[in-house]
C-alpha cells in the first residue's frame, strides 16, 4: 500500500455558545480546524484533524500544519501509512519539533492501518480499557449566575464533571469557585481550570482562600517550576495540562511527583503515536490522565476518543465530546455521547469519515488519485 494523494481543507468552527473566554484575557468565538485527507493506491483513505482552542495557542497555530504540509508532503507520497512507527520517524526527520502540524498525519496514518486491518485504532492502541469515557463540560469565564445555570444545563445532559474557567481576575476567580464548588451533587467533579493564567502569588492566594472546598486546581501558572510553587501550599490536587509535552516532561513529573493527573491533549504530544508513550509511562507510574485536544470536531473527537478507550479505566479521569462544542462539522460519523459518557466506535480505523461538503474544496492537494 502507498500514499498517493494528500490534500490539506480548512473550516471555520464556530462555539456553540457564542464566546468561549479563557485563561489570562483569551476569547475565541470561531476556531480554525485543519483536516488532512491521505489516499491510498489501495482505496483506504484516512483523516486527522489539529484544531487551536484560538490562534497561538500553546505555540501552535493553524497555519502550521500548511506549512509543514508543504514540506512533508512529497516526501510522504509513495510511502506505506500502515507502518505508523516509520511513518512518525519520518516526519520528525523532516521537521523537528512542531507535533501539532504532524498531529492529524499521523491520526490518518492509525485510521488506514485500521482499515487495512479492520480494526478499530483502540484495537490497534491496546485493547478496549474503557467502555465509555466519563466526560467534562466546560464552563467559560462568564458571571456567577450564568456560569451556575450553565453548569445545571450540563448536568441535565448527563455531564457529572466540570471545568471551570478561571486564570483572569484572581479575586473575581476566587468567588467564582466559592459560588459553584458548593452546588456540586455526590459523585460530581470539579476543575478549577487557569489554563496558565495566573502568576504565582496570586494562585497561592486562590488557593489558600479556597482550600476548604474539594476541586482540582488546573495549570495555574505558565511554567512547571510556577506550578510546583503553588503545588507547594496548596491543599488541593493539581492537575497539570499545557506543559505537559512530552515524555521527558512525564518523566520529571513523575520524578518530581509534580502533579496528581495530567491532562493530554494529542496535538500538543505531537499525536497518537507520542501520546500513546506519554501515557502509557504515566500510568505504569500510576498518574492518571485525560484524554482530550486542544479543540476541534469529529475527526479530533473520533481520536480523543479511541485514544481514551485504550486508557485503563481507572486511571482516565475523563474526556470530553469537542465535537459538540461546534456548530459546524468536520467529519461524518466517529463517537457517540450517553448519559455523561464518550463512546468510540467499534469500526475499523477511527470510525469517522471527512465531511467534504462542510470542509468545501481543499487548500493544497499533493500527488493524485490514482
Amino acid at each position: 500500500m502507498k500514499i498517493t494523494r494528500i490534500r490539506l481543507y480548512k473550516t471555520k468552527l464556530p462555539y456553540v455558545d457564542g464566546s468561549y473566554a479563557w485563561g489570562a484575557g483569551n476569547a475565541i468565538s470561531i476556531a480554525t480546524a485543519s483536516v488532512i485527507v491521505v489516499d491510498t493506491n489501495a482505496g483506504v483513505q484516512g483523516c486527522g484533524e489539529f484544531t487551536p482552542c484560538g490562534e497561538n495557542y500553546m505555540v501552535a497555530h493553524s497555519e502550521g500544519v500548511e506549512a509543514f504540509a508543504r514540506l512533508a508532503a512529497p516526501h510522504l507520497l509513495g510511502e506505506d501509512p500502515r507502518q505508523v512507527a516509520r511513518m512518525e520517524r519520518l516526519m520528525d526527520h523532516i521537521v523537528q519539533g512542531h507535533g501539532y502540524a504532524k498531529a492529524p498525519f499521523d491520526a490518518a496514518f492509525w485510521d488506514i492501518l485500521g482499515k487495512a486491518t479492520s480494526q478499530p485504532v483502540w484495537m490497534l492502541m491496546g485493547g478496549k480499557l474503557t467502555h465509555g469515557a466519563p466526560m467534562y463540560r466546560v464552563a467559560p469565564q462568564r458571571s456567577r449566575d450564568e456560569t451556575i445555570a450553565e453548569m445545571e444545563r450540563h448536568r441535565a445532559a448527563g455531564y457529572r464533571q466540570f471545568q471551570i474557567k478561571v486564570g483572569a481576575d484572581w479575586a473575581t476567580d476566587i468567588e467564582r469557585i466559592r459560588a459553584t464548588v458548593p452546588l456540586l451533587k455526590p459523585g460530581e467533579k470539579a476543575m478549577a481550570d487557569a489554563n496558565q493564567g495566573w502568576r504565582v502569588d496570586n494562585a497561592i492566594r486562590v488557593a489558600r482562600a479556597t482550600r476548604d472546598l474539594d476541586f482540582i486546581l488546573e495549570q495555574p501558572c505558565k511554567t512547571y517550576e510556577e506550578c510546583q510553587q503553588v503545588r507547594r501550599v496548596a491543599n488541593q490536587p493539581m492537575k497539570l495540562d499545557e506543559c505537559v509535552t512530552d515524555l521527558r516532561m512525564a518523566q520529571r513529573i513523575v520524578a518530581d511527583h509534580g502533579a496528581e493527573m495530567c491532562c493530554l491533549k494529542i496535538s500538543n504530544l505531537g499525536g497518537l503515536s507520542k501520546a500513546r508513550r506519554v501515557r502509557d509511562f504515566l500510568v505504569e507510574n500510576r498518574i492518571p490522565v485525560v484524554s482530550e485536544d486542544t479543540w476541534g470536531g469529529e475527526i479530533t473527537t473520533a481520536a480523543v476518543a479511541h485514544f481514551a478507550a485504550s486508557t485503563p479505566e481507572e486511571y482516565l479521569i475523563n474526556s470530553t465530546d469537542l465535537m459538540n462544542y461546534n456548530t459546524r462539522p468536520t467529519g461524518i460519523g466517529g463517537p457517540t455521547t450517553k448519559d455523561g459518557k464518550l463512546y468510540a466506535t467499534d469500526t475499523p480505523g477511527l470510525g469517522v469519515t471527512p465531511d467534504f461538503k462542510a470542509l468545501g474544496e481543499p487548500v493544497a492537494t499533493w500527488g493524485d488519485a490514482t
